[in-house]
């Protein structure tokens, strides 16, 4: 199959803008709890829907009363807290443009955001951010103000607009049309300087309304229950504004989390106790690598391994079910299943809270085998597939027939074309305007309303979409063999040990690659065999730790053909960074930094 369209829901055309929702939410009822919000003491408290228009009509106000009209564009730095969401909706609310800037950005990163967008004004989130800002605010002239959140900025701006009536707000409110322009979004910049994907009002209520309408009964745990959901992606991903935009949008409760170690999120989902939530495949391959240490320490690693096995087997024949080429679990099997349900499966639930029963997850490809091990533990995931410019999702798994391995059939109003080339083209109400300032990078993306998406995949005969690469990360060997390596990297990091892995081998004579450790796992790893703590240093030449990894390439390259097999590999004795300028802000390698980082590495990879 060359295309596969879905037709759209029956819902009625979007009008006004994304903040609406805020004020009509809060007329129609109250004290629908809208929000979870931490209080000084770390406990979460319930912020009902007139709370929250309360604070963003106040916010609305301050920033009217600091000189921010209809279209100034206005940066957030800042990490995923409450803070980021009332700001959001207090811009939207007077037609501004919101421009989000990674936490992490560098300073030259900073400056060419705020230049490029021309950004009047800015709020960080503490001293470090701003002391970032004031490193280029010289090369800024059209940057006029910052607020800083930890010493009091949204006082600040309540106390600044107080004397502001309600109607200078809602008028301009009532000024925002769908195809107003919400944000101004920067790709990450994998291979070169980040470009701002405009997108509009439009763009995310289309995309919004639409995973709400299809996929709102696996927001739920259970029939009548609220649905909540606790957001950890980063607001300054599209993925994560996309989250935030829906759950304002389908009533779903949401809390903020601002960080992604297991130290810091299981707590606050055990007592947020989400059901549902989304995420990225690290998030799950954590919970998944935390069981599986945590029942190597108990010297349960035999009945944890067994328990992994029944879950895969159970989820492939529930699948075969349900798409009608197999009978289904057997009886021996459902028995196993029932059994470790109690043993391990609850634990793993328990881990996320204890409500979640369903998930969403993109970013990155998942794993066929870690789909269906949470699918057989009784958290299903619904994997899906989406750029910054389709404002996140374009394909998902649809919840009655999902297909493990794959990122789903297009969303509801969607069409996928596979273009001779393998490249995947996207059309519907979420593809984005175009690059901001780039006329020349626009007319190379978007095509009468398509958008050239630079990855490669595959459609079956069910519509339903495999990525396969991407085209400018196909790598030629001397010798004229195209490789695509992704999937040669996604499974060396199947292996718990495995932090990361980057295949290299363009004009070379054959396919090689690097490969950084998990310290987490690689500690446990010692600890359970009896060894000493190594230095990283002594750590890359330790026999038995080579001879785990290369196990990891020996399992990949049963994926490929002999002339696109890795051949040899060497071991890192420290992870890529984002502060070293080897990964962007959402974890993707920058394949020329590393290369270039790495060129002694590289070239030893093919000395004779």
């Amino acid at each position: 199959m060359r295309e596969f369209t879905n037709p759209p829901l029956a819902s009625a055309p979007p009008v006004g803008g994304l903040a609406d929702v805020v004020f009509d939410h809060a007329q129609e009822d109250p004290l629908h709890v809208a929000l979870g919000r931490k209080d000084d003491q770390g406990q979460w408290r319930d912020v009902t829907s007139a709370e929250f228009r309360d604070e963003v009509l106040a916010l609305a106000k301050g920033l009217l009363a600091h000189g921010i009209r209809f279209g100034d564009r206005v940066a957030i730095m800042c990490r995923t807290r409450y803070e980021w969401t009332l700001f959001d909706f207090a811009l939207w609310t007077i037609g501004a443009q919101v421009v989000p800037v990674y936490p992490t950005s560098s300073a030259e990163q900073v400056f060419w955001m705020l230049h490029d967008a021309q950004v009047s004004a800015i709020m960080v989130e503490h001293e470090d951010h701003a002391m970032t800002v004031a490193t280029v605010v010289d090369r800024l002239p059209q940057l006029h103000q910052l607020w800083q959140l930890d010493v009091g900025a949204v006082q600040e701006l309540y106390e600044a607009g107080a004397h502001i009536d309600d109607e200078v707000v809602h008028r301009h409110r009532r000024a925002v049309t769908p195809e107003s322009i919400a944000t101004i979004i920067y790709t990450s910049g994998t291979t070169g300087r980040p470009k701002g994907c405009v997108l509009s009002h439009s763009n995310f209520m289309f995309e919004a309304d639409t995973v709400i309408e299809r996929w709102e009964p696996v927001f739920h745990s259970k029939r009548g229950d609220q649905a909540a959901t606790l957001l950890f992606l980063p607001l300054a991903h599209v993925f994560g504004r996309m989250v935030q935009v829906a759950a304002f949008r389908g009533k779903v409760k949401f809390g903020h989390q601002p960080q992604l170690n297991a130290a810091a999120l299981l707590p606050d989902l055990a007592a947020f106790r989400p059901t549902f939530f989304l995420a990225v495949p690290y998030i799950f391959e954590k919970v998944f690598n935390a069981a599986r240490r945590k029942a190597e320490k108990e010297g349960k690693s035999g009945p944890f391994e067994k328990a992994v096995e029944v879950a895969v087997r159970y989820a492939d024949a529930t699948e075969a079910k349900a798409w009608g080429i197999g009978p289904g679990p057997s009886a021996s099997l459902r028995m196993q299943h029932q059994l470790f349900d109690k043993l391990v499966y609850s634990k793993v639930r328990a881990a996320m809270g204890g409500r979640v029963k369903h998930a969403m997850s993109g970013g990155s490809a998942m794993d066929r085998r870690l789909g269906l091990f949470f699918a057989g533990a009784g958290v299903f995931i619904y994997e899906g597939y989406g750029l910054t410019e389709s404002t996140a999702a374009a394909t998902a798994n649809p919840p009655e027939r999902t297909r493990f391995g794959t990122v789903g059939q297009a969303i509801p109003g969607t069409t996928v074309h596979i273009a001779d080339d393998g490249e995947i083209w996207l059309h519907g109400g979420n593809v984005f305007q175009g690059y901001l300032n780039d006329p020349k990078a626009t007319d190379a993306t978007l095509h009468d309303g398509w958008l050239a998406t630079g990855d490669l995949g595959s459609l079956d005969e069910d519509g339903y979409l495999t990525i396969t690469g991407r085209k400018k990360e196909i790598l030629v060997t001397s010798g004229g063999k195209s490789v695509s390596p992704g999937i040669l990297e996604e499974r060396v990091r199947d292996h718990p040990l495995v932090a990361q892995c980057i295949v290299v081998g363009n004009d070379k004579p054959y396919i090689a690659a690097l490969v950084t450790l998990d310290s987490e796992a690689v500690e446990h790893w010692l600890g359970m065999r009896g060894k000493p703590q190594l230095s990283p240093a002594e750590l890359v030449r330790d026999p038995d730790l080579e001879t785990e990894v290369r196990r990891a390439v020996v399992a990949a390259n049963t994926l490929v053909s002999q002339a696109e097999s890795i051949r040899t590999f060497r071991i890192l004795a420290h992870q890529f960074t984002e502060e070293h300028g080897l990964l962007t802000p959402s974890l993707k390698l920058k394949r020329k930094a590393i290369e270039k980082a790495y060129s002694t590495e590289v070239e030893a990879l093919y000395q004779a």
